[in-house]
């Protein structure tokens, strides 16, 4: 009769032995898929766009930075000198458009007009010349040299003043058309060369395209760099998301968009919120690092798991843990971190 009752304690162990050896490779209570992955993060290899020697690197290696921030510059000294000699260039034929423009001044045209009667005035006396110079010669008084010479003279006066008029009618009608179409072009290719300088010291400074974590400073100040030398590596804070492998019998109950929960084994307190953002469309054999006895032969369908964090706990290549609870409805937007916190 004792020993009845002592088979019964050891009954019960051997029955919660063999539930635990069979969740060790089966876990989840069936209402949940439980797989295990490891966290990817995007990487970046940051170079400048020019070339030039580096004067500053602003940023160390685990330095949380924000988009747009400055990390690194160029010495950008002799860009600065050309600018600076561009823009007065480009200032000087500004102002040359602008005199085409306005046309010719009050006093510009006041003096072309009295230039013109001058050369009026010396018609009229070259004429006088020339008809005395006439009357004398028919008298015999003087040569006819004499008469050739006012004759000469006359002529001369009358195309001072034909000039003396055509610089008067070009004063009141200003610059022609394509002066000033050809001092504008010049204009654009000045303000182009100024906005390219400009640009050329713009590219001077390395500037994170997004948030994240430097990963790796390459280069020092004094180095010279290029756009085919990376500077530094910067890990991307945004999009996380675990690698792991659906089986083909989960593809049905798991809806891009599901709901899903990770957890760490340095934290298995702690969960994060994420949710399934992605799964191929090709099957593959299950990678050996996937240790899943019913799975390791089988054909897996992997996915991504996106998750939810500050950037300070998941970290690349961290194994996790996801939950995903099966036949979820599929929800009508795509989830966002700002839908859920980021541990708890």
């Amino acid at each position: 009769m004792n020993k009845k009752l002592l088979l019964i304690p050891v009954a019960l162990l051997l029955i919660a032995g063999g539930v635990w050896w069979a969740q060790r490779d089966h876990p989840g209570n069936g209402l949940d898929l439980v797989l295990q992955g490891n966290i990817d993060i995007r990487q970046v290899d940051l170079a400048f766009n020019a070339s030039g020697r580096i004067a500053e690197i602003l940023v160390h290696e685990g330095a949380r930075v924000a988009p747009g921030q400055t990390l690194a510059r160029l010495d950008t000294t002799r860009l600065g000198l050309a600018l600076a000699q561009a823009q007065a260039q480009a200032d000087a034929q500004r102002s040359q458009v602008a005199k085409l423009k306005s046309g010719s001044r009050p006093e510009e045209i006041r003096q072309a007009a009295a230039l013109r009667e001058a050369a009026q005035a010396a018609v009229t006396d070259a004429q006088q010349v020339f008809r005395r110079q006439q009357e004398l010669v028919a008298r015999h008084f003087v040569s006819p040299q004499q008469l050739d010479n006012a004759r000469n003279a006359l002529d001369a006066a009358r195309e001072r003043l034909k000039a003396a008029a055509e610089t008067h009618r070009l004063a009141v009608l200003g610059p022609r058309r394509e002066d000033i179409e050809a001092a504008e072009a010049n204009l654009a290719a000045q303000d182009a060369a100024v906005a390219g300088l400009r640009q050329d010291i713009a590219e001077g400074e390395l500037k994170a395209p997004a948030a994240g974590v430097v990963q790796n400073r390459v280069l020092e100040p004094g180095d010279m760099a290029s756009s085919q030398k990376t500077v530094l590596t910067l890990a991307l804070a945004d999009p996380l998301w675990a690698r792991v492998y659906l089986p083909e019998t989960a593809l049905a109950r798991i809806p891009l968009g599901a709901r899903a929960t990770l957890a760490t084994d340095g934290e298995p307190g702690r969960r994060f919120e994420g949710w399934v953002g992605f799964v191929s469309p090709t099957a593959e054999f299950t990678p050996k690092s996937v240790e899943t006895t019913e799975l390791r032969t089988s054909l897996v369908y992997q996915a991504r798991v996106f998750a939810c964090d500050d950037g300070t706990a998941l970290r690349q290549g961290m194994p996790v843990t996801v939950r995903i609870a099966f036949d979820q409805a599929a929800p009508a937007n795509a989830p966002a971190c700002a839908d859920a916190p980021h541990g708890r």
